[in-house]
């Protein structure tokens, strides 16, 4: 059996604006932004080198969280130092790098106050 992780929800109040963020300042793809009906709305989001998507969402019930209450994504980078600096000269406010012996972490936030980490893993690309 596979299983495989492809889409996460990302609650946010603001679709407009964090489309923005995650495309203008993280770098995300829009893989595409669709209302299929007059109360719902789609956003997919992909990061660049991911098979795993976001998804922002209006009117899916299915999938309705507090706007900023997910925690900790975890996005894997090969030089963190890299990866923190070309977020930040983009805006995104960014954590200082955490060496957790051996392997490092910096964080951000999204405008709704979802938390993401960069994570650099020795040895893995």
């Amino acid at each position: 059996m596979e299983l495989k992780l492809e889409l996460i929800p990302v609650p946010v109040a603001d679709i407009d604006r964090a489309k923005a963020f995650y495309t203008e300042q993280v770098g995300f793809r829009l893989d595409h932004d669709v209302r299929p009906s007059a109360t719902v709305r789609v956003v997919q989001l992909t990061p660049p080198g991911s098979a795993c998507a976001i998804v922002l969402g209006e009117g899916m019930a299915g999938i309705m969280m507090p706007a900023g209450s997910l925690r900790g994504l975890h996005l894997v980078v090969a030089d963190i130092a890299q990866a923190r600096a070309e977020l930040a000269g983009r805006g995104v406010a960014m954590g200082a790098i955490q060496d957790m012996g051996g392997i490092k972490y910096a964080g951000f936030s999204d405008p709704d106050g979802n938390t993401w980490t960069l994570q650099e893993i020795p040895g893995r690309q």
